[in-house]
């Protein structure tokens, strides 16, 4: 018997559902990205700039092997975006502290406050909308995404969980 109060269909594996699931996602995106890419644009910097802002500044010291792994992009790829945001001053690198060949990567003040910029209207967005969903949901959406991660990253992930990153106050 279907549930009538909680206006939940029972049937969300349906292919419709599905493709309701992946349409969300790609209007989702669409906005979750929009106004830091009109920041970014600013600057003449685009997506994969804010992904690697991003991911240093989660994890000061970073190395460029890890990000490389987060980010699943070619070296080559990596190095063009990095170079240009170590020649403009928003990351630095330094060399290993045991294997100097290794490159570890910080955000310097001017990158911190251009991903404080960029985040801040994602965060906005993100809290909007859980305040409207409510605590179960987000629950439930973190448990979505989540399971949307591949195993490895997904293990990854919970474990950094347990550590958070830099934060700062949130400003309203």
């Amino acid at each position: 018997m279907t549930d009538i109060k909680s206006g939940v269909n029972p049937l969300f594996l349906r292919d419709e559902e599905l493709r309701q699931g992946i349409e969300l996602i790609f209007y989702a995106y669409r906005d979750f990205t929009a106004e830091p890419d009109a920041i970014l644009a600013q600057y003449r910097l685009g997506g994969a700039h804010h992904r690697v802002i991003y991911f240093v500044g989660r994890n000061p010291g970073i190395t460029v092997s890890e990000l490389l792994g987060i980010l699943r992009i070619t070296k080559q790829s990596l190095s063009r975006v990095l170079s240009q945001l170590v020649s403009e001053e928003f990351i630095v690198q330094r060399p290993g502290n045991n294997d100097r060949r290794q490159r570890l990567l910080e955000l310097t003040a001017k990158g911190s406050e251009l991903e404080w910029q960029l985040s801040q209207t994602q965060r906005d967005r993100i809290a909007q909308a859980y305040r409207e969903a409510g605590a179960e949901a987000v629950e439930g959406y973190r448990k979505v995404i989540l399971g949307m991660i591949n195993e490895e990253d997904r293990r990854k992930f919970l474990r950094r969980d347990a550590v958070p990153g830099p934060a700062r106050p949130i400003r309203r």
